[in-house]
């Protein structure tokens, strides 16, 4: 099996967990397979041999990668993403700091995880995505997102006004510093700061969660991810970001963007021991009583 392996950072902390990966991939007789920058970075940091093969774009994802593994936080989750796309290879996410949503597994349990899944212990859990479209298409080919889609403000302190229209009926005139469209992925992240509600993986759903609107009565909406929703941006600047997993675009204002279900689904790696609910619960801190 060809085990493709992800990673921003390495440091003096996260170094021994790299090291650990690759002997236990070797051990079972799995080839790692190295993100270009990640493998220079262990050459020229811990040492490791010259002799792994490399990626560097979701091309080298088409064939003859069995598995992805994400080593860091939720954000080089999402960039592992961007790698696998629509390939269909499935990803874990090993996680380097504190606890996350997306890398919900803890680097103490790196062998254990590695043992489940050579011995099938596991399930994949179907992740959607969102594709957005604008006129001048600013993100060519990488246009989805696994979490969300931010419309905002950027050089002013003013607010702005978003249209939103869905299954082009008129929906709202959202006057805030932007807003957010979620996938339920993407419902524990931006749009969770923002007030938006929790969604389980699963529900065919987008959220629509307003970043500090004016009005207090405009509340979070959740609706069926297979109506388009279409946005345009108003205000006093000329143009405004458009943000997707947090790569950022500037876009004009009145310019339209569509925004879609993806046709592909992400198909994460999730064990028994290791499910959503828990992963919530102990993020959240759910059933801690802190006065004791």
């Amino acid at each position: 099996m060809r085990v493709a392996i992800y990673g921003r950072k390495v440091s003096k902390h996260s170094a021994e967990y790299f090291t650990e990966m690759l002997k236990y991939l070797e051990d079972f007789g799995w080839e790692a397979v190295l993100e270009e920058d990640l493998k220079a970075l262990l050459v020229s940091k811990i040492g490791i041999s010259e002799k792994y093969q490399t990626f560097k774009s979701h091309l080298d994802f088409k064939s003859g990668i069995d598995l992805t593994i994400s080593m860091g936080g939720d954000g080089t989750f999402l960039k592992t993403v961007s790698y696998i796309q629509d390939s269909g290879v499935p990803i874990m996410g090993i996680n380097m700091g504190r606890l996350g949503f997306l890398a919900n597994i803890s680097k103490e349990q790196i062998h254990h995880t590695l043992t489940q899944v050579k011995e099938k212990q596991f399930e994949f859990q179907k992740r959607s995505l969102l594709r957005v479209f604008t006129e001048e298409d600013i993100f060519g080919k990488d246009n989805f997102a696994l979490n969300e889609l931010t419309l905002h403000k950027k050089d002013t302190a003013s607010m702005i006004t978003v249209h939103a229209s869905l299954d082009n009926k008129y929906l709202n005139a959202y006057w805030a510093d932007g807003l957010i469209v979620a996938t339920p992925t993407g419902s524990t992240a931006y749009s969770l700061s923002c007030g938006g509600p929790i969604i389980t993986p699963g529900c065919q759903v987008h959220i629509l969660t307003p970043i500090a609107p004016h009005n207090l009565n405009v509340r979070p909406v959740v609706v069926p991810d297979h109506l388009p929703i279409t946005l345009s941006v108003e205000g006093r600047d000329r143009t405004y970001l458009l943000s997707l997993d947090g790569n950022s675009k500037s876009i004009k204002q009145g310019e339209e963007v569509i925004i879609k279900k993806a046709e592909f689904m992400i198909n994460v790696i999730k064990f028994e021991d290791n499910n959503f609910l828990d992963t919530i619960r102990n993020k959240m801190m759910w059933g801690i009583d802190t006065r004791n």
